[in-house]
């Protein structure tokens, strides 16, 4: 399954890594632009001078790890496009140009279902993609899951409640099924 990862998922670190430890293990094909990447870390920004140099080697990292992820989109693709946001108009043509399944983002009113769907392409939102993807393969998730909560760890110096740490990224209900899994 290929998925583009649009610029609002990879902005939470831990979300980003517990996406592309899945894509690291085979559990789906991540896809991307350059303007995703450049817009991912332009919206860092806020976390300071050297969050936005931060995601700029990130993003040299993931290019390097995903060789394939990397797509443009096609003009002339872009320029028959109509979504309401016309900014994202570049995230669906790199969808189409790439041959995705998904386009996985937080923005469900900047990505009409219906529009998707009559270019082959379905919206989905992190939690949903993370729960389905846990559902099918638990023990890989599993992993990814249990090295960045041993990550969020190290880097906070003290124990991070796991259910905590799922929830401020939007993954609710992937939490709440994880937890109750006793994974």
């Amino acid at each position: 399954m290929r998925v583009v990862l649009d610029a609002c998922v990879l902005f939470p670190s831990v979300l980003r890594d517990i996406l592309l430890g899945m894509a690291a293990r085979g559990l789906y094909e991540p896809v991307w632009s350059e303007r995703i990447l450049e817009e991912w870390a332009r919206a860092v920004i806020r976390l300071g001078a050297d969050a936005q140099a931060e995601a700029r080697a990130e993003g040299l990292l993931m290019r390097t790890a995903f060789p394939r992820a990397m797509q443009r989109a096609q003009p002339n693709i872009e320029a028959r496009l109509v979504l309401p946001d016309e900014n994202d108009l570049h995230v669906l043509a790199v969808a189409i140009s790439s041959g995705a399944d998904a386009i996985l983002t937080f923005n469900a009113s900047d990505f009409p279902r219906h529009v998707l769907a009559a270019e082959g392409i379905e919206r989905r939102d992190p939690d949903g993609f993370v729960w389905e993807l846990w559902s099918r393969n638990p023990a890989e998730v599993g992993a990814v899951i249990a090295w960045v909560h041993a990550e969020a760890e190290r880097r906070a110096g003290q124990p991070v409640s796991l259910k905590a740490l799922l929830k401020r990224v939007k993954l609710n209900r992937f939490a709440k099924a994880f937890g109750a899994g006793g994974v």
